[in-house]
Order: structure tokens, then sequence, then C-alpha cells
């Protein structure tokens, strides 16, 4: 990450005064809003902005990610969220944002600097607009922290088995950060947060039926180890391909939760 600096409007006799000035610090909060659509955690904890860069009339910022070959959609969809955001400033002035190291960065940055969105930016390469693979990867955040939650409450309520998850409503949940970050998924997809409502739910609400409760929770499961592992696995590329980015990753609070590590070693014991 490069040095901190600020860029501070110039105050003009007979104006309001500017606005305050931003620093890196501020940079990367707003950045905190945009999501690895797949990783499901925010660049700035997995290390993805490379350098927050003050010019004269406003603000660049550089990304990176794991490989070269990182899906094109995905880097898209990031470089393209981060330039939202930190337009939406209203201190932030003529904003820049660029994809380094990537097989399509000068397409990408082509299509940034133009606003052309990513139909505009691939043309024939691209089949659709990036709606669907949000909806797709917000639907598969849902589903793993709703697992989250529930496993979470099925350690800490021996009274409580995987066949009785139906029954539990998001008013039984403890109020940390695993039912916080439910809450945020199921109101992104639009559903209900009332504290009566099932916590076991599909992406369009609907309940499951105790019969299969245990089944859609260890299917849910599933999910949540394959982000969880995909996020490990991730991390040690870009700590890799950059060494000493791995200063800039935040660790990850599943990884007390259910470690990878852990994982690997069942998997290898029960190969064996």
């Amino acid at each position: 990450m490069s040095p901190r600096t600020a860029f501070a409007p110039r105050a003009v006799p007979g104006e309001a005064p500017p606005l305050l000035a931003l620093t890196e610090e501020s940079v990367l909060r707003a950045l905190d809003a945009v999501i690895d659509p797949e990783l499901d955690e925010p660049i700035t904890d997995l290390g993805f902005v490379r350098s927050v860069r003050f010019t004269d009339d406003g603000l660049e910022v550089h990304l990176r990610l794991p490989t070269s070959f990182c899906a094109p959609n995905f880097a898209y969809l990031m470089a393209s969220d981060a330039k939202d955001v930190l337009t939406a400033l209203p201190e932030a002035g003529h904003v820049v944002v660029e994809l380094d190291d990537h097989h399509d960065s000068a397409i990408i940055n082509g299509g940034l600097a133009a606003d052309a969105g990513y139909l505009g930016t691939f043309r024939h390469e691209a089949e659709s607009d990036l709606d669907e693979l949000r909806a797709t990867f917000q639907r598969k955040a849902h589903t793993a922290a709703m697992e989250r939650a529930l496993t979470a409450l099925l350690r800490a309520r021996a009274d409580i088995q995987e066949q009785d998850v139906a029954s539990v409503v998001l008013g039984d949940l403890p109020d940390d950060a695993a039912k916080e970050a439910l809450l945020r998924r199921r109101a992104t997809l639009g559903l209900s947060v009332d504290d009566h409502d099932p916590v076991l739910v599909d992406d369009r609400g609907a309940p499951y039926p105790a019969a299969s409760a245990a089944l859609a929770l260890r299917r849910a499961r599933s999910t949540r180890i394959s982000i969880d592992g995909n996020a490990h696995f991730c991390r040690g590329l870009l700590a890799t391909r950059y060494p000493g980015s791995e200063a800039d990753q935040v660790p990850r609070a599943e990884e007390n939760f259910f470690p990878v590590s852990s994982l690997i070693r069942t998997t290898r014991r029960s190969v064996a």
C-alpha cells in the first residue's frame, strides 16, 4: 500500500468551505462495501487493494488479484463496484480505478475509464450483464451465513439437534456477528428479518419442512465450506504472487469457526 496522503480541496473566497479531505483510511473504509462475489468478503479484507494515490484533481486506486487469469466477469464486477463507491464520495474528485496484472487489464481498465459497463467493455464476449451473476453469489452468501448461524447455535445448545433446526426462528439466534451477517444477507435478497421468521429457508424465503431440515443444513454446510476453502486458497495465492500482501489481509473470523486446515487433515485421513 502506498504511503498515506490526502486530497484536500482548496478554499475559495466567497464560497462554502470545502469538504473534509479524504485520507487513505477513509478510502479503504468506502471500499469495504466492495465484495468479492465468489469469496463473499470485502476486497479490503482480502488484500486486493494494491494502492491508493491522491492526484491533483482526485483519486487513483489500483487493484490486484491472486492470479492473472481470475474470471474476467468477477474482476470487472469488483473493479466497477470499487469505482462506483469511490465516485459516490462527494470529496473524491476525478476517480480512476485500474486492475493490475490481469490478462484482461487493458480491456477492463479501458471500459472503466469510458464508463462503458460490462456489455460495452467486453462486447461480443459478454453473454449478458452481471446482474444474474451477482444474484447467484448473493444467494450462495445467504446460504453460507444461514449455515454458520445455525451451526453455531447447535454447538451452543445441546438441546437442539440437526433435525430440530426447521423450528429455529431468527429470534432464537444470539445477537452476535453471525446473526448480523445473516440478517444483512437476507435483506439483500429481500427476505424478511422478523424475529418470528424461520432461519432455515430457501432463496425465496420458503421454510424447509422438518423432515428435510437436516439434509438442507448439510447441503448449506457444503456451500459454506466451499466458499471458505476458496477464500483461504486465494489468500495464499495472493501472498505468493505479491510477497508482503498478507499484511493487507484481515484474518478470517471463520477460520476459528471451521479451520480449512482441519478439513484438509480430515480429508487426508479419510483417503488414507
